[in-house]
């Protein structure tokens, strides 16, 4: 049964008229944060509501928002979420009574209302966090399934440990960008089938992942791992990412390792961040997981989210986009929690802004599969666009775009977009 609190009520209405759209992305119930700019003004953290951005600068500054001094006028926000969950909890609730519809503190002062409400498409949104570290997991059971058929045994699929553990590698936390950042397609070494030695070049398999990622807020030290049933609480919020990838890269250098350049190129993330009480409401069941994990991975209640998913391609000069995947991230196997327990359980410490990877998230069907390696058979078998073009794989000037939202009783929270449009490669002698 969803679980509402002061903040997350169906009934909840702002002054904000844009914010009670029953299909806005977000509504008061949702207040995601971000970074964002004016022209050239200094970057600060803003929340979203509606069609605008709420500058909590401003607000801290004017008295009306108690937290401490300085912490949003920064270009990052690092230093806000490690004053923790105490101070987290009490920010929403100050800015959901700030913005609710009864409330006269900054409705009725109409020269601080209009410096503090930003138009969103006035601002450029950044980075929301300094990343210290990524982790990519590969926690979808349907996509590892898939994969594992594509490149083994269809009837050994998934590797022995895959069912025992969260698999993951550390990627590279340099090249996470937000959305809207453009992505230059890669070089690198490619293994052809029907020659002895690799070649050097452009990929020809980009691909995309539909994922979701989360973003540690309260840090473990080195040597102290963090219980699975304490993990949700060290989580500040999720974001859409797209760990873009370059397959024909990939299939020649992860093995015996992993993978390297086929995946440091570029990983995109959404620049709003869903706090962990925004979800509360979409909490679910996880899939059943068998055999039953050992005891560090194992935690009471409910711990997947009902986040709709789905991904769209755009051809370059094409008005229209075509859905490539809707899917769901409860289908995901292994837990947020679990994949941080997991990651910590060795003594490895974590720090404020790590963003961690659930991996590609696809469902049951052909239409839920998060990757156009799945979708089309490692490029057997092309998908038709909405505008009678195929594709196998992501072309040049291709705009890719993932959405994510939680459907509530007459509103959702929406997680905004994350798009990245494909440059050509460099040319390298």
């Amino acid at each position: 049964m969803a679980k509402f609190d002061s903040t997350t009520a169906p009934s909840l209405k702002s002054w904000v008229e844009s914010a009670n759209a029953a299909d806005c992305e977000f509504p008061i119930q949702s207040l995601p944060y971000g970074v964002f700019k004016t022209g050239d003004s200094a970057p600060r953290v803003g929340v979203a509501i509606g069609d605008r951005i709420l500058d909590l600068a401003v607000l801290a500054e004017a008295g009306l928002l108690k937290c401490e001094a300085g912490v949003f006028a920064q270009p990052r926000l690092n230093d806000f979420i490690a004053l923790g969950r105490t101070v987290w909890r009490g920010v929403r609730e100050q800015i959901s009574a700030l913005l609710s519809h009864e409330n006269q503190a900054l409705q009725g002062n109409a020269g601080l209302r209009e410096k503090a409400l930003v138009a969103q498409a006035d601002a450029s949104m950044l980075l929301p966090v300094e990343v210290p570290g990524y982790t990519d997991f590969y926690s979808s059971k349907e996509h590892a399934t898939n994969v594992g058929a594509l490149f083994r045994d269809p009837k050994n699929a998934l590797l022995p440990n895959w069912s025992e553990l969260p698999i993951g590698y550390n990627g590279r936390a340099s090249s996470v960008i937000v959305s809207g950042t453009p992505v230059r397609r890669p070089n690198g070494q490619i293994k052809l089938p029907d020659q002895e030695r690799p070649i050097f070049g452009a990929c020809r398999k980009l691909d995309i992942e539909l994922e979701t990622g989360f973003i540690v807020g309260v840090p473990n030290a080195l040597g102290e791992p963090i219980p699975c049933e304490e993990a949700e609480q060290h989580i500040f919020g999720m974001v859409l990412l797209n760990d873009w990838s370059a397959r024909d890269l990939q299939a020649w250098e992860y093995v015996p390792l992993g993978p390297f350049n086929a995946k440091t190129f570029a990983t995109s993330i959404s620049p709003w961040i869903v706090t962990m009480d925004a979800l509360e409401p979409f909490r679910t069941a996880q899939p059943a997981q068998s055999p039953e994990p050992l005891p560090y991975l194992r935690h009471a209640g409910e711990h997947a989210f009902d986040i709709q998913l789905e991904a769209l391609l755009k051809p370059q000069g094409k008005a229209e986009a075509t859905t490539l995947a809707h899917t769901n991230f409860k289908y995901m196997y292994w837990s947020m929690a679990q994949q941080l327990a997991h990651h910590t359980v060795s003594g490895c410490n974590t720090r404020v802004g790590d963003l961690m990877g659930s991996g590609t998230l696809s469902g049951p069907t052909r239409d839920s599969l998060g990757a156009l390696l799945e979708a089309t058979l490692n490029g057997r078998e092309p998908i038709t666009l909405k505008t009678g073009e195929q594709r196998t794989f992501i072309e040049d000037g291709d705009e890719l775009t993932l959405r994510g939202w939680c459907q509530g009783a007459g509103y959702r929270v929406g997680f905004g977009v994350c798009t990245g449009t494909i440059l050509p490669a460099h040319l390298v002698k």
